[in-house]
C-alpha cells in the first residue's frame, strides 16, 4: 500500500511533544479508538527497543493482532517504529513520526504509515478500503494527540505490561 501521511500543528515545544511520543505507553491514549487491547512487550516503554502489541479494530479484520517496536530514535525530531500484523504477522509495517519546529513555538507532527503485504490475499484485503480507513483513524489520532498535549483532555487508558 502507498504510504498514508497525516500531520498536525501542536501548540507546544518540539522537545515536549517528542518526549511524550518517545514513551510508547502513551500511544494507547491517543490511538485507542482503533488500536485496542494494548500490552507492552518489555518493561521499559521509553526509547529505542520499546515495543507493544495491540488489536487493530478495522472492519472485517479477522487477524487483528499487530505489534510495533521503536527501531530508530533521533532526538528530538524523528521516531521510526517497525512492526508486523495480519495473518501470521506476515504484513510488515513502518511508521515514522517526524517533528519540526514551526512559528510561535509550535510543533508540526507528521506521521507516515506504510504497510508491505506479502501475499496476493493480503494485498487484496488492503485494496478494499484500508488506505482511506487508516487515514481517517490516524487523522483522529493526531487530533487526540494535540488535545492531550495542549490541554490534557481526551486521554484514553494507559497501556500495561503483557502478562503483568
Amino acid at each position: 500500500m502507498d504510504p498514508v501521511t497525516v500531520s498536525i500543528l501542536i501548540d507546544a515545544p518540539r522537545e515536549r511533544v517528542f518526549d511524550y511520543l518517545l514513551d510508547l505507553a502513551n500511544h494507547s491514549e491517543f490511538t485507542d479508538h482503533y488500536l485496542r487491547d494494548w500490552h507492552l512487550t518489555r518493561e521499559n516503554s521509553v526509547g529505542l527497543g520499546a515495543g507493544a502489541r495491540f488489536r487493530v479494530a478495522a472492519p472485517g479484520n479477522r487477524f487483528s493482532w499487530a505489534d510495533v517496536t521503536f527501531a530508530e530514535v533521533e532526538h528530538p525530531h524523528r521516531i521510526v517504529e517497525v512492526g508486523r500484523g495480519g495473518k501470521g504477522n506476515r504484513v510488515r509495517t513502518l511508521g515514522v513520526y517526524e517533528l519540526s519546529p514551526d512559528s510561535g513555538g509550535t510543533t508540526r507532527v507528521r506521521f507516515t504509515l506504510q504497510t508491505q503485504p506479502r501475499t496476493l490475499s493480503d494485498r487484496l484485503m488492503e485494496s478494499l478500503g484500508a488506505r482511506g480507513w487508516l487515514k481517517r483513524q490516524n487523522n483522529k489520532a493526531m487530533r487526540r494527540l494535540r488535545s492531550i498535549i495542549e490541554s490534557d483532555e481526551g486521554r484514553g487508558a494507559r497501556v500495561t505490561i503483557a502478562g503483568g
